[in-house]
């Protein structure tokens, strides 16, 4: 096979630029790459996570219950040879194309854009194919968040999953052998759709793209990456437990899969167990390249049959050998697989998958990429020296990546008389800064410092305050409004009113569902026991197979009358197939006991103005707000959505709606 000989192309590429191996390791100190060599590289981690993702899609959340046949390698692109033909080249996919468009971005606003930009990026070109956490991060980006709160495991439920790892290796592409700064930046974006252990593996992909500029030993790639990692965090000991498997296992990589899978697939807890979940799938890709020993074909192979979302582990590791070795070492057979292409891919990249994501030249986005890496070396205290053509680059290896300066929107402070508040405005990123109450007045009973407001607010209403963030050079100020409601009295309601009390949980068993099954819970009550996420908290109102449209509605009723004017109603986890309100009432019973709908109704935020699932959010809320009313019930009601394209996985379960909270507010007057 051909990749036999082209495993052995480093080796050659060294002779013919003639570089001796006492060279290579001053490299490796000093950081000195050519200009020649780094477009190389760079060729070979956009055309190696090209093969990756198209040579790894037959494979994606394949093999679960075993690892793929490695008597059938090499695999090849079987059905997807199809799809290269029809579209004359390379077509996007999620492993590709959303690091292209963070390519337009860094063109458009340099090459550390804020989190705002990359937001406005995403609401622009990505409109549907997204899923899991990065659709649940679209979702509340739609409702107005920015990140790092769209990946915040309190609202994104899909914090956990695998995505972040398979749309941030390009941060690393700009950043050769700038290790430090490459896996803190590659942890900052990794934060829009995940958090905590889930952002972990990318981390360890930043580092290690990054030193490959540098370094051919995988070896010594896994373990420059661990030093980024948290000495204890839980990625750091999976890769230390699957180096000790291969250890183990030297020569029987199936039976480091099997102990690999038991522990983070079979025995994982309920609410993270999943095929897409991040530390799995990261597992996979170390066993991959711990097994593949360097060579392309068969690491990429290795890959494809680790199985789980086979695909993306497939696209990252092909692109960080492509850097190792550069494209001059790539497979011909693997970016030249359709007879007459004379260039990889046919030097074309169809967009299928992106809104106005325009097509592109492939050697086209390498010498963009090529730009923006240069521009970014010498930002950080690198140099370029020698003739145009011909120039050495020296990297700064030292260089960190300092977060811009900007606010972060998340869920507003939940407030409620005589109940304590304690919330930050602050995320991760920019707690450091200097925050200051600059305008504004705030509630009675509540203090503001260092970018918390704390205290027990006394007084209903909503107060405008403008609060100032700087680091020293910058300066941004904000305005908030800031709610304060009045006392929540669903817990005293005598009855819960909704028209499914339970979960049919047969039928459930029978959908595509994304979320561990403890999180759903089996009874209405919850809606009123003050939990907004994890186990037990989110009630489906699935039934029985029903005819739509499917109407639903939940509300209270009270022995004695009630004055109320607002309540909030709290979103859980929205599936695939459906989970939302496509439409929402608020109705009240009257003194005749029928039900009738409130005056001048104010929704805030507005509902999303579609009905499509990538919009949806995740765990938010919105509050309604109406004319005060005196009554016994009250209830919120409106059609429930299911998405059809899914009914060949929920065996046409109806419609349904998620929901975690409905609080009802007495009225301030």
């Amino acid at each position: 096979m051909l990749y036999k000989f082209y495993k052995y192309l480093p080796i050659i590429t060294i002779v013919l630029v003639s570089l001796s191996v006492k060279n290579i390791s001053a490299q490796k100190v000093n950081n000195v790459i050519t200009i020649g060599e780094l477009k190389d590289k760079i060729a070979g981690a956009w055309i190696g996570q090209m093969i990756g993702n198209i040579y790894g899609l037959p494979h994606e959340n394949k093999y679960v219950n075993a690892p793929g046949d490695d008597q059938k390698w090499p695999y090849g692109y079987s059905k997807n040879l199809d799809k290269l033909k029809k579209y004359e080249g390379a077509f996007s996919d999620d492993d590709t194309d959303v690091e292209y468009m963070y390519l337009l971005t860094m063109e458009k606003y340099g090459y550390e854009p804020t989190y705002e930009q990359m937001r406005e990026a995403w609401l622009f070109h990505i409109r549907d194919r997204v899923w899991l956490a990065n659709r649940g991060a679209l979702g509340l980006m739609h409702y107005g968040y920015t990140p790092p709160f769209t990946g915040d495991k309190e609202i994104n439920p899909h914090w956990f999953q695998i995505d972040p790892q398979l749309i941030n290796e390009i941060w690393s592409y700009t950043a050769p052998g700038m290790v430090q700064y490459a896996a803190q930046k590659s942890e900052w974006a990794a934060l829009i759709t995940s958090d905590s252990w889930g952002v972990e593996p990318t981390i360890h992909y930043g580092a290690m793209y990054a030193a490959a500029f540098f370094e051919t030993d995988i070896n010594k790639l896994i373990e420059i990456g661990l030093k980024e990692l948290p000495a204890n965090g839980r990625y750091a000991q999976t890769v230390r437990h699957m180096i000790e498997l291969h250890k183990k296992y030297p020569n029987k990589w199936q039976d480091a899969w099997k102990e690999m899978a038991d522990a983070y697939y079979v025995n994982e807890p309920d609410l993270t167990k999943t095929i897409w979940n991040a530390n799995l799938n990261g597992a996979c890709g170390i066993l991959a390249m711990l097994y593949g020993k360097g060579d392309f074909q068969h690491t990429l192979d290795l890959s494809c049959a680790m199985g789980f979302d086979a695909d993306n582990q497939a696209a990252t590791v092909a692109g960080l050998l492509g850097i190792m070795y550069g494209f001059k070492a790539l497979p011909k057979d693997l970016y030249l697989p359709i007879e007459g292409w004379t260039k990889p891919f046919n030097d074309t990249y169809i967009n299928i998958t992106r809104h106005e994501l325009p097509d592109a030249s492939i050697q086209d986005m390498i010498d963009r990429m090529v730009k923006m890496t240069l521009q970014l070396i010498k930002e950080k205290g690198g140099k370029v020296t020698g003739k145009p053509g011909k120039e050495k680059i020296t990297v700064n290896a030292k260089a960190k990546f300092d977060p811009p300066l900007e606010f972060y929107i998340g869920p507003a402070p939940r407030m409620e008389v005589n109940q304590k508040v304690d919330h930050p405005f602050y995320s991760k990123g920019n707690k450091g800064y200097n925050w200051t109450l600059v305008a504004g007045q705030l509630p009675a009973g509540i203090t503001f410092d260092k970018g918390k407001i704390m205290g027990v607010p006394t007084t209903p209403g909503k107060y405008k305050i403008t609060i100032q963030l700087d680091n020293g050079m910058k300066t941004l100020q904000k305005e908030f409004e800031l709610l304060v409601r009045n006392k929540n009295i669903s817990a005293a309601a005598t009855s819960v009113i909704a028209n499914i009390h339970k979960l049919n949980e047969a039928v459930l068993d029978s959908c595509w569902t994304t979320f561990g099954h403890s999180m759903y819970a089996k009874n209405v009550d919850v809606i009123r026991d003050g939990k907004i996420n994890g186990a037990g908290s989110v009630f489906y109102s699935i039934a029985a197979e029903a005819k739509l449209p499917k109407v639903d509605y939940y509300g209270y009723e009270w022995d004695n009358e009630q004055a109320i004017d607002m309540l909030a109603f709290h979103t859980g986890g929205m599936e695939e197939f459906g989970g939302w309100f496509t439409s929402l009432n608020v109705q009240y019973k009257n003194a005749e006991g029928k039900w009738v709908g409130v005056e001048k109704t104010n929704i805030s935020p507005p509902m999303p103005i579609s009905d499509i699932i990538f919009i949806q959010p995740h765990f938010v809320e919105y509050v309604v707000s109406f004319t005060p009313i005196k009554t016994k019930a009250i209830r919120i009601i409106g059609d429930a959505m299911v998405q059809d394209h899914w009914n060949k996985y929920t065996k046409k379960v109806s419609g349904f709606t998620s929901i975690t909270e409905l609080s009802i507010y007495h009225s301030k007057k």
